[in-house]
């Protein structure tokens, strides 16, 4: 058993029965900002009673937000007409790989492919699946990739797909997790690293980075050229930024410094289409420039998950351990 002496699931203790956020507002540090979204503007909580909400993901064709909630083992939809709604169940452990029945073993990280059918990110099978975009109780997952070098995946937690179909995902232990103990139990991990990868739409794998102690969140710059990795580790936190020709890393963004003053960890993350970053961090949701700088925050307080736009990016929706949120962009 090894004791974490990362930040993140401290907060899940913490944060699993709270839905109250404590501070709703915008911090504008950058004017370039109220472009994309207005200081007035306050959170929305649209659905509580979770436990880990993960993976936000919106469906135009249904106009609903798909998420998942790690600890649940489950997938739901939430849309204006019908709120919060049962969706795939089970989401991330089916018993097809060994780990723990009990923990962090449902779904995370969850995309489109150009087909429609969700790509997942499952903790408990720990394998990156696909399945069709539809209700079931009875799932059918297909194994895209589960092991490299044929040691399976820790528990792949996050992806983001380019326009080719190559899919880039992060390998962090999460799925290893023991809440009764607050630590993490490696018995069934089978690589001594917790890595970044990228899988070409043709099959082959390969490893961006194994030097990132906890990543977590992954998304593509508009322009595909890099890739920003978070890291959620409390004595390290930051987004790293690899190219995705040579895999060359670099520093983006240290959070150290926000870190000392704030709660929550860097997680999630999404490109809004101006191309600044809007990244979980401390205090909430942070908007960074491409060039790495930090221009504005969202205010929630405390530890949230990841999050996401709608298609026309008018609300940007939040996954916290507890709850969902949006909040009106422009």
């Amino acid at each position: 058993m090894k004791k974490i002496g990362i930040f993140y699931l401290f907060l899940f203790i913490l944060s699993a029965c709270q839905t109250e956020i404590k501070n709703d507002d915008i911090t504008i540090i950058d004017d370039s900002i109220t472009s994309i979204i207005n200081k007035s503007s306050k959170i929305e909580i649209i659905a509580d009673s979770l436990i880990v909400s993960e993976g936000p993901l919106w469906d135009e064709k249904s106009k609903s937000l798909i998420f998942t909630d790690v600890a649940q083992n489950k997938m739901f939809t939430w849309n204006e007409k019908d709120g919060v709604q049962d969706y795939i169940i089970p989401s991330g452990y089916t018993g097809y790989s060994p780990t723990f029945e009990k923990g962090l073993n449902g779904a995370n990280g969850i995309a489109f492919n150009k087909s429609g059918d969700i790509v997942i990110c499952q903790h408990g099978d720990r394998r990156v699946a696909l399945i069709p975009n539809q209700k079931t109780n009875n799932p059918n997952f297909t194994t895209i990739i589960d092991n490299y070098g044929g040691k399976k995946f820790n528990s792949p937690n996050d992806l983001s797909i380019a326009s080719n179909g190559d899919i880039y995902f992060t390998d962090p232990p999460y799925g290893f997790f023991q809440m009764a103990s607050s630590s993490f139990d490696n018995r069934y991990k089978e690589l001594d690293f917790n890595g970044v990868y990228k899988l070409s739409a043709g099959g082959d794998l390969s490893l961006v980075s194994k030097e990132m102690s906890i990543p977590n969140g992954i998304v593509l710059s508009l322009d595909e050229k890099y890739v920003y990795v978070n890291n959620s580790d409390s004595e390290d936190p930051k987004i790293m930024k690899f190219d995705t020709e040579n895999f060359q890393g670099e520093l983006f963004f240290d959070g150290k410094e926000l870190a000392k003053k704030y709660q929550g960890g860097f997680d999630g993350l999404k490109v809004h289409s101006s191309g600044n970053i809007f990244s979980t961090g401390p205090n909430g949701i942070l908007i960074i420039s491409p060039q790495g700088d930090l221009l504005g925050t969202i205010n929630f307080g405390g530890g949230i998950t990841n999050c996401n736009f709608d298609t026309n990016e008018e609300y940007l929706y939040v996954t916290a351990f507890s709850y969902v949120a949006r909040i009106k962009l422009k």
